[in-house]
């Protein structure tokens, strides 16, 4: 397989560089520009509410940056973007940065997503526990056999798409209650290139955004791709029960490895396209999209139904 890109842990040290937007100033914005620096993790979907959107709105001017997550924050902040999509919402300390360039700042979520583990087809080892990850990204469980249902050996390799992306500081603030991270973490420059590192070697797990493993337009069955996608528990031992990342599953609250997506907009005019975009994507036509052609649960209100097939 190819080598790894980078160790994660060498970056994370890194300080934080500038995105390469420059600020607007004056009249930046022309009346049918739609600027949007959006979290990577989520292109796949994104690119489907943008296009859509597009069709319409055939004026917009649509421009989306698919970055990390922290540069989208960055580029809200620095008054280069008025809308951005992110897991999280800003803090009161950047709220009042917005407040103080801009005056006004809404957000809103829109979705919840979920976070797959991936590896090699020809790894047997597709069950997890939610502790199990904790301590692998923290460095206590570094081999595959140390797993309580693990069936071979070797080191553990944990890949992330990006040392600075919403995937990293899910691990560190949900699951390690913002700890050092540890063990044998490396980066390898996206979503796609991570899931390539699972499929060439065995001994990865390719930590990724759900969506990223949909083949055409959805995922009819996890079992039709050419990776394996990990079952994860909440508990260990007797009490296991161990689910993949289906919307299904992320609806009941079964499948553990969850967290809430984000649309914010600085855009203090009271009608504009950037305004219609924000509630486009958190209004009916934006949620039957992520319902309809994601994995991800749209916020507003589902229908859980129980099927039968006949012959």
């Amino acid at each position: 397989m190819k080598k790894f890109v980078y160790p994660l842990l060498a970056l994370l040290v890194l300080a934080f560089t500038s995105c390469g937007e420059e600020k607007k100033t004056g009249n930046w914005l022309q009346e049918y520009d739609v600027e949007i620096a959006i979290d990577e993790t989520f292109k796949p979907i994104l690119s489907e509410a943008v296009q859509q959107f597009n069709m319409k709105y055939i004026e917009a001017n649509m421009k989306p940056y698919y970055v990390t997550e922290d540069s989208a924050i960055h580029m809200l902040l620095d008054d280069s973007v008025r809308c951005c999509v992110a897991t999280r919402k800003l803090t009161d300390v950047e709220k009042k940065i917005v407040k103080q360039k801009v005056g006004h700042v809404l957000q809103s979520i829109i979705a919840t997503d979920a976070i797959a583990l991936v590896v090699s087809k020809d790894n047997p080892d597709t069950l997890i526990t939610v502790d199990e990850l904790r301590d692998i990204i923290s460095g206590k469980i570094t081999r595959w056999e140390q797993l309580e249902r693990g069936q071979k050996k070797g080191e553990i390799k944990v890949v992330f798409d990006n040392s600075r992306s919403s995937t990293v500081r899910y691990m560190t603030d949900s699951l390690c209650e913002s700890k050092k991270l540890g063990g044998n973490l490396y980066a390898q420059g996206g979503n796609l290139e991570a899931i390539q590192a699972a499929r060439e070697n065995k001994d990865v797990i390719a930590v990724v955004g759900v969506d990223w493993l949909r083949q055409d337009s959805i995922i009819k069955s996890f079992y039709d791709l050419d990776v394996n996608v990990m079952m994860v528990s909440k508990k260990g031992g007797q009490e296991a029960d161990y689910f993949r990342p289906y919307q299904y599953y992320i609806a009941t609250g079964d499948y553990p490895l969850v967290r809430s997506l984000y649309v914010i907009t600085s855009d203090p005019r009271r009608q504009s396209l950037v305004k219609n975009f924000y509630y486009y994507v958190k209004g009916n036509p934006g949620q039957l999209i992520i319902c309809n052609g994601s994995q991800l649960l749209p916020y507003s209100q589902v229908q859980v139904r129980d099927t039968r097939i006949t012959d």
